[in-house]
């Protein structure tokens, strides 16, 4: 099935691409929602990762690569499965517990500015220009208009969830940082090695902790666990790994730019979850900063270009 949609998908246009990809990574937010009632975050990541994995490694069986890691990979798999799999999966599975999936992707989506603060700290090369620091502000005002009700005991939102989003954020900034130091990445291999290495330590530890009776209320959600682990995990990673392919990390990381729209509507569609006029002005407000702090001008006409051919006839 993965095959076959990754085929069908390669010939798409890039633009059908990305929303696929973004809105399968959105019905993910939903999914956990619904399967959060039936297990516990920590269950859930265990689950998610050996099913997302075992899926990815078909995928990869049936097209002729390796699974086996090798060399540097081990350490690499256990550090992004680690940053990119048992820390943010376990946080939003609790996260969506207390707040609504929609604010989760706000919360999430502000990831790129906690690349580009950390980024400063790490590497030289990565200067805080004025744009940057433009972009970070409005960002950061952004973020203040978001989640301030909680800091102010506001009844809207908890504070327990969004403190763990942005947790998330930063564990899924420091692994994209991390990301920049493996020479010679090959994604496909890293999305492997991320739900590897996230789903087998977290199966032990809830084994380990609660039993395999901690488990066994999978049967219970599993219609929804299998929707997960196909279209909220595996298969959205295949998509995610052909835009890259097709498009480079510049334009393909404007992706998630396309997660909070969807889950909102999704979350208000099938939970009946209400949006705000302050949740959605400031996820814009967001946005734009992250766009400012990521794009430059010559990546927004390379956008531009690859998302909409007909601007070709714009100076005609």
């Amino acid at each position: 099935m993965l095959l076959l949609v990754a085929r069908k998908a390669a010939a798409a246009p890039l633009i059908g691409q990305m929303l696929l990809c973004s809105f399968f990574w959105a019905g993910a937010f939903i999914l956990l929602k619904v399967a959060g009632t039936s297990l516990s975050p920590l269950a859930l990541t265990a689950v998610r990762g050996l099913m997302g994995g075992f899926l990815i490694a078909a995928f990869m069986a049936a097209t002729g690569h390796e699974i086996l890691p090798r060399g540097r990979e081990y350490r690499d798999w256990i550090v992004l499965g680690f940053l990119q799999g048992v820390v943010p999966n376990t946080l939003t599975a609790y996260a969506l517990t207390q707040i609504s999936a929609g604010l989760t992707s706000m919360i999430q989506a502000s990831t790129p500015l906690v690349v580009a603060v950390l980024a400063q700290a790490l590497f030289a090369s990565e200067q805080l220009t004025r744009r940057r620091m433009i972009g970070l502000l409005i960002g950061f005002g952004g973020m203040v208009l978001l989640v301030g009700p909680a800091a102010l005991g506001s009844a809207e939102v908890n504070l327990s969830g969004i403190g763990a989003m942005m947790a998330v954020a930063v564990s899924y900034a420091l692994g994209n940082l991390y990301v920049r130091s493996i020479p010679q990445v090959q994604p496909i291999r890293l999305a492997l090695g991320q739900q590897a290495f996230s789903g087998l330590p977290t199966f032990a530890a809830v084994a380990w902790l609660g039993g395999f009776s901690a488990f066994a209320r999978a049967l219970d959600a599993l219609p929804v666990l299998l929707l997960l682990g196909i279209f909220g995990t595996a298969l959205p990673i295949v998509l995610y790994m052909n835009i890259l392919k097709k498009a480079g990390p510049t334009v393909g990381s404007m992706n998630g730019y396309f997660l909070p729209p969807w889950t909102i509507v999704l979350g208000f569609v099938i939970l009946g979850e209400p949006v705000s006029l302050r949740e959605a002005v400031a996820t814009l407000i967001v946005l734009s900063g992250v766009a400012i702090v990521s794009l430059k001008a010559e990546t927004l006409r390379e956008v531009w270009g690859r998302l909409a051919p007909m601007s070709r006839f714009r100076n005609c």
